[in-house]
Parts: C-alpha cells; sequence; structure tokens
C-alpha cells in the first residue's frame, strides 16, 4: 500500500496546531487517521481540487451561530461533519453565508464548506426542508461527526 507521506505530516502539523489528539479523515476510499501515539492509513483515493479561501482568523471558543433548536437538545437529527476541519459557512471572505436560520434548502444544497488540509469540501444538505439552526461558528474548528446543521 502507498502512504501518502506528505498528507500525513500535513495532519501531523495541524494536530499540534489544534491541540487535537487524533485527527482522521476520509475521502472515498481513503481513510488516513493520525493521533499522538500513532498513524494509520487506508488505500488512497484521489482529491477534489477546490477554491481557494482566505486565513481563518483564530476562533471565538463559544457559542453557536444561532440560537439552538428547543435549546438544550443533543442534536441527534443535525447533519453532521463528515471530516475534521475549519468550517465556512460562507464561499469567500465577504460573501454571504451559504445559509441562515429559516432559510428552505433542497437535498444536495451546499450549506457550508469544511476545509481540511487545504481542501474545501462542499457540505450538503441530506435532505429537503428548512434550516432550524446553525450550530457552528465561521472559521471554526470542528470534529467529525460534529452537529452542523438542523434541517426540519
Amino acid at each position: 500500500m502507498d502512504v501518502d507521506t506528505a498528507l500525513v505530516r500535513e495532519l501531523a502539523e495541524l494536530l499540534g496546531e489544534t491541540g487535537l489528539t487524533e485527527i482522521e479523515v476520509e475521502d472515498g476510499e481513503r481513510k488516513i487517521k493520525v493521533s499522538r501515539g500513532g498513524v494509520a492509513a487506508a488505500a488512497p483515493a484521489p482529491m477534489m481540487a477546490a477554491p481557494a479561501a482566505a486565513p481563518a482568523p483564530a476562533p471565538s471558543a463559544a457559542a453557536p451561530a444561532t440560537p439552538d433548536a428547543g435549546g438544550g437538545e443533543d442534536h441527534a437529527d443535525a447533519l453532521k461533519s463528515p471530516m475534521v476541519g475549519t468550517c465556512y459557512l460562507a464561499p469567500e471572505p465577504g460573501a454571504d453565508n451559504f445559509i441562515k436560520v429559516g432559510d428552505s434548502v433542497s437535498e444536495g444544497d451546499t450549506l457550508l464548506i469544511v476545509e481540511a488540509m487545504k481542501v474545501m469540501n462542499p457540505i450538503t444538505a441530506n435532505t429537503s426542508g428548512t434550516i432550524k439552526a446553525i450550530l457552528v461558528e465561521n472559521a471554526q474548528p470542528i470534529e467529525f461527526d460534529q452537529p452542523l446543521v438542523v434541517i426540519a
């Protein structure tokens, strides 16, 4: 098996920069997991090219971009992040956000972008409905399986 050492190095740098103990990224058939205890990689698959983005400002530690839908819910029904990275709510700095609470979306509509390893990955709606809550802020670091958006 061929291991993309440059990609593993990028993940390891991201691990150090963010203070995380583990990063796991999945792209098609390729799955790479880097942790402070070791490195594991699976079969590589080609990565898609993406538009350039401006560097992210330092994230604040806190509240969601919009109020919770129902306050205190665990958001089990929320669309979750398929990867670790940095969340962007707009296609580029200064542009309007892809979505806002109350917007109607169709399955396949782009809701936000997750930057992982300098690749911009569009996160699309898995169902049609209305945006009830946006659970992340622009330029916020996010974890794998973290709730992002509630669509009802």
